[in-house]
């Protein structure tokens, strides 16, 4: 499921990246992906008037928040770096998510995955290049990553109190509203249909997948869906070089595939733990 949803928000953000060559603003995608969504979406989410107080809480108000700012940072860092250098920074995300679950959520930590994450922070050292290399796009990607750790780890916490399309309806609209005016501000673009159907897919590639990880949220820990999540690499790589022919230098692909091996080594070490609590 979450490979799934991981590939749709890819092929969300690679219409993303094509709209912002074809000179629409970060912002006004953004927004547009978080306002089409809630409005093709709404008729078939089942809210309800006693479900509407719940728009209020405000972990459901910053997990939004959190939401809206990395998806707008990260088609920022699309705009101009290659789309599978951009997930690589932005896989500072589940190291980010990991952290909070321990300290704020109380789950319990792992030296294994520990160090398997430490492995994947190394990996997106080697693609941002910091001091030697680094760009202000990838610095953007970084930030979207850290927005997308907190908004994995306050999907944690509301899980178990709302319903998943509930929870993407209240992102879609407090997203839309929040977005709106930078959005509005940034001038609307004349569209073609061409650029109304990468629209389309920007919204619903992002809508579906985020959907999915909130569902995988409901019945696993935030510890084991973060690593699951960098499976989006695979899928962010190979459109890249498809429809960009964006190849990663040497120095990113060796991050790229440390990245890759910490989040399916922390699947590995989770199945091991399972395994030994179940023997006991």
């Amino acid at each position: 499921m979450v490979f799934v949803a991981t590939t749709c928000v890819v092929i969300g953000d690679t219409a993303g990246k094509l709209l912002t060559q074809q000179g629409v603003a970060p912002v006004f995608i953004a927004w547009t992906r978080f306002a089409l969504a809630a409005a093709l979406l709404l008729p078939f989410s089942g809210l309800s008037l006693k479900e509407l107080p719940g728009l209020a809480d405000w972990r459901v108000l910053l997990r939004a928040a959190f939401i809206a700012s990395g998806i707008f940072l990260i088609l920022t860092a699309l705009k101009t770096e290659p789309i599978a250098n951009v997930f690589g920074a932005f896989f500072v995300g589940p190291i980010v998510s990991y952290v909070l679950a321990v300290i704020f959520l109380g789950e319990t930590p792992s030296r294994s995955r520990g160090l398997l994450l430490i492995v994947g922070f190394a990996g997106v050292l080697l693609v941002v290049k910091p001091g030697f290399g680094a760009t202000l796009g990838m610095g953007f990607a970084v930030a979207a990553g850290m927005c997308y750790g907190a908004y994995l780890a306050m999907t944690r916490t509301v899980a178990g109190d709302y319903r998943p399309r509930f929870l993407l309806m209240s992102q879609l609209l407090v997203g839309a509203v929040l977005l709106a005016p930078f959005g509005v501000s940034a001038g609307i673009p004349r569209l073609d249909g061409y650029l109304w159907a990468l629209i389309l897919i920007s919204a619903l590639g992002s809508a579906l997948g985020n959907y999915l990880l909130v569902s995988a949220n409901k019945i696993a820990e935030a510890s084991l869906i973060a690593p699951l999540v960098y499976s989006q690499l695979i899928s962010a790589t190979v459109l890249g070089v498809i429809v960009f022919g964006d190849w990663p230098d040497a120095v990113a692909l060796i991050g790229l595939l440390l990245v890759l091996l910490s989040g399916f080594g922390s699947l590995v070490a989770h199945r091991r733990g399972n395994r030994v609590k179940a023997g006991r």
